[in-house]
């Protein structure tokens, strides 16, 4: 089988959706004749750790680490955080950003370009020119964020013309929803543009993970564009007798930011447990994941602390269990220009839980679009307080009567290994077409 170079932050044991899109396509890519060696760090810096992922990996896949430097420490003395861990996303869960948090951010955003992780770049460069030429190695991939893993694809196609490079963004760069919270000067933003066209430009295959996205990329003049989403897995999601919640409850499992912080729900619940007989005793809120402050305090202002049930982690196979127990699940796009290209990873395994959506977010972006092809649930816009008021009270009556299911269908092209079959005929035709240099 011919080996292929999988460089990415995120691997074993990291928790969050960070690591599941590689986890899984590492795990089917020997199905269609393909040998993954992952590059990862040996030291790196994980929000939340889960090893409930280890089962999708051979123990002989071959793993290559070094050591990376990460700029951590010093943010904690300045901070005073000494001994936390880093929250991904700007994700702040306890009060407001105080100077010394907000001139981490500037530093962060104005000197480490394109992350913190930029100073793994030079010596994963050097490390693995070698190993590629020493394993006749023909293509690598890279992942991000963080971006500074595509900043070492940079680097290789520099040392090895003829190595094919596909650079996959799980999220975009310069356009995603927290870029203007680095309050980047113009210098800074300048070399964040000039990078990521650099290295949409010179990669042999940019991959995506939405048709939105896909929009976004297309204005950058890649070479080859590509979106393979993120899916579910079978093997996850494939769980017997999951018995449903008796309580009325929404749940939403993953980071949930303060781009995302869905106030039209937290309204129209705050009006409907007013309104209608029982909600206020039958609902509970679920929130499984990293919150940011800002949502708990407009779920308090709206008088729902009362239903909330707040779980900060859960190990994978739990939170299949809990998205499948669920009455309600919870889908949130973060409020933002690129609102419209966002498919979150969660997204399919809500899909193959069976269980009714509901989303907050553009009606006419792509998840609505999914939604509304595999009848799994409806998308409400940001501030559309009476569509969620109707589409909540339609679910609840239905629960009230036992009949809150849905028939969901078509979703099996969202599975990992029918992706990871997409994945194998790219690098095929990449591999194909190569030009020796």
């Amino acid at each position: 089988m011919k080996k292929i170079l999988i460089i990415t932050y995120y691997w074993i044991p990291s928790g969050g959706a960070g690591v599941q899109r590689w986890v899984k396509f590492t795990k089917y890519l020997r199905h269609f004749g393909y040998e993954p060696v992952i590059y990862t760090p040996e030291n790196p810096e994980y929000p939340s750790i889960d090893h409930s992922f280890e089962k999708d990996i051979p123990d002989d896949i071959c793993v290559l680490k070094t050591p990376i430097w990460e700029p951590y420490e010093i943010y904690r003395s300045l901070t005073g955080k000494k001994g936390e861990k880093i929250n991904a996303g700007f994700i702040s869960e306890n009060k407001k950003h105080s100077w010394k948090d907000k001139l981490s951010i500037w530093i962060r955003g104005n000197f480490l370009i394109p992350d913190p992780r930029r100073f793994w770049v030079k010596p994963s460069v050097k490390f693995l020119t070698a190993y590629i030429r020493e394993n006749k190695i023909e293509t690598v991939i890279t992942t991000g964020p963080p971006h500074s893993m595509h900043l070492i694809g940079l680097g290789l196609k520099k040392e090895i013309a003829s190595l094919q490079w596909i650079a996959d963004f799980r999220d975009p760069w310069t356009n995603i929803d927290f870029y203007k919270d680095l309050n980047l000067n113009g210098l800074a933003d300048s070399i964040h543009h000039r990078l990521e066209r650099k290295v949409i430009q010179t990669a042999d295959a940019v991959l995506v993970v939405s048709k939105g996205m896909e929009e976004e990329f297309k204005l950058l003049n890649p070479k080859l564009l590509k979106v393979i989403p993120n899916g579910f897995d079978s093997d996850d999601t494939a769980l017997e007798s999951v018995q449903t919640d008796r309580k009325f409850t929404i749940s939403h499992i993953g980071t949930l930011n303060a781009a995302r912080n869905p106030k039209v729900i937290w309204k129209a619940l705050s009006e409907l447990v007013q309104e209608t007989n029982d909600l206020k005793n039958d609902l509970e809120i679920h929130l499984i994941g990293k919150t940011d402050f800002t949502v708990l305090e407009e779920i308090n202002a709206c008088g729902l602390s009362s239903n909330l049930v707040k779980t900060d982690y859960l190990p994978h196979h739990e939170a299949i269990q809990r998205q499948q127990s669920s009455q309600l699940l919870l889908l949130l796009i973060n409020n933002s220009a690129n609102a419209k290209g966002i498919l979150t990873g969660k997204f399919f395994e809500y899909l193959a839980a069976k269980r009714p959506i509901i989303g907050v977010g553009p009606t006419d972006g792509d998840a609505a679009e999914i939604l509304n092809q595999t009848n799994a649930g409806v998308m409400v816009d940001f501030d559309d307080v009476k569509a969620a008021k109707e589409a909540i009270i339609t679910f609840y009556n239905k629960y009230k009567n036992n009949k809150l299911q849905i028939q969901s269908g078509s979703i099996e092209k969202f599975s990992r290994k029918s992706l990871t079959g997409e994945l194998a005929e790219l690098i095929k035709t990449l591999t194909n077409n190569q030009v020796i240099v």
